[in-house]
């Protein structure tokens, strides 16, 4: 079952009786249980209804018998799990679990009792029993791994609609270039956005530049791409404005070479025919990463990018043995590239 589907059942007042909700993005697993406790718990009932473990601190035979336990005064009740070692790959805890009694529930999960699983981790451990187990049961395992380039960008547009305002696409890829992607700061900086425009008002580029601040990443990433399109000039101005901030200049110099890295490894990867998302995931990045690095590769060829960072390493070098001045010599390399 696929997290549109499983809200959707939740939605409808029919809900599993375990979930399992794994991966990295941790802002939308926790988007997901607040969604389902709203849905699931009357407001008033929530003192009752709602109860939450730690399996770090709690044996999970403890949890089980609490799912068993008919609720007081409330019809279900939902109890959030966080898991770090039972279904992953993490190192055990000085708790000991007795696996069988989850074994066991699953055959006969209580009607009025949702256990949800909130697992720390990227990904499940395939080798245990429990974990084969629940797979092939009635429990719904949602994985929450990094979302496509074009799914980020809708995900920000309909949480701009949810506050009453209205986010265009470029304005959206405007606050990912400025603020990264990050699903807790993209949501923060869009809470701003939506307050500063108003109910019913519409988000532009232009209030993206003037209310978000860019990162120092960010900046580099605006830098490399003034770089690729030759505008020389804009790109001394931000570089500039990393000095001003205080950024040390050989930490622009490896934030550029990364950059630069990242172009010449999607480019290689791109013509092997790796899909977006397998280049993300081959190059530990985020989807949108790569497809905004495969539009800057384009604009190089692969010769031209093992020169600059073949370039880069000599610069690294000569800035920390004191061959050369730092600001001086990220001055000279930005002043050759743009030639």
């Amino acid at each position: 079952m696929d997290l549109k589907t499983a809200s959707k059942e939740i939605k409808n007042n029919n809900p599993a009786a375990i979930y399992v909700c794994y991966g990295n993005e941790k802002y939308r697993i926790r988007e997901f249980i607040d969604f389902a406790t709203s849905q699931l718990i009357e407001p008033e009932h929530k003192d009752f209804a709602l109860a939450q473990y730690d399996l770090a601190e709690t044996p999970l035979e403890t949890v089980i018998e609490e799912a068993e336990e008919i609720p007081f005064m409330v019809p279900r009740k939902v109890m959030i799990v966080r898991d770090s070692s039972v279904l992953t790959a993490g190192k055990d805890t000085k708790i000991e679990h007795r696996i069988d009694s989850l074994l066991r529930y699953m055959e006969h999960p209580a009607e009025y009792s949702i256990i949800i699983f909130w697992v720390q981790g990227e990904k499940l451990d395939e080798r245990k029993k429990i974990v084969k187990a629940l797979k092939s049961s009635s429990a719904c395992i949602l994985p929450f791994q990094p979302m496509g380039a074009d799914e980020l960008l809708q995900w920000l547009i309909r949480h701009a609609k949810k506050l009453e305002c209205e986010c265009s696409t470029t304005a959206a890829e405007a606050l990912v270039q400025s603020a990264g992607t990050g699903l807790g700061i993209l949501a923060a900086e869009m809470d701003k956005l939506c307050l500063h425009a108003g109910k019913g008002g519409v988000i532009t580029v232009e209030d993206v530049q003037h209310l978000v601040a860019r990162s120092t990443e960010q900046n580099v990433f605006a830098l490399v791409e003034q770089i690729a399109a030759v505008r020389l000039e804009q790109a001394l101005t931000i570089f500039y404005d990393l000095l001003k901030q205080r950024e040390e200049p050989i930490k622009i110099a490896a934030l550029i070479a990364r950059q630069f890295r990242i172009m010449l490894q999607v480019k290689e990867l791109a013509v092997q025919n790796y899909s977006q998302q397998q280049m993300a995931s081959q190059l530990s990045l985020h989807p949108y990463v790569v497809k905004l690095a495969g539009e800057q590769a384009r604009k190089f060829d692969s010769q031209k990018l093992r020169s600059i960072l073949a370039h880069l390493g000599r610069l690294d070098y000569q800035m920390k043995t004191g061959a050369i001045d730092k600001v001086l010599g990220l001055e000279m390399f930005l002043l050759r590239l743009g030639a």
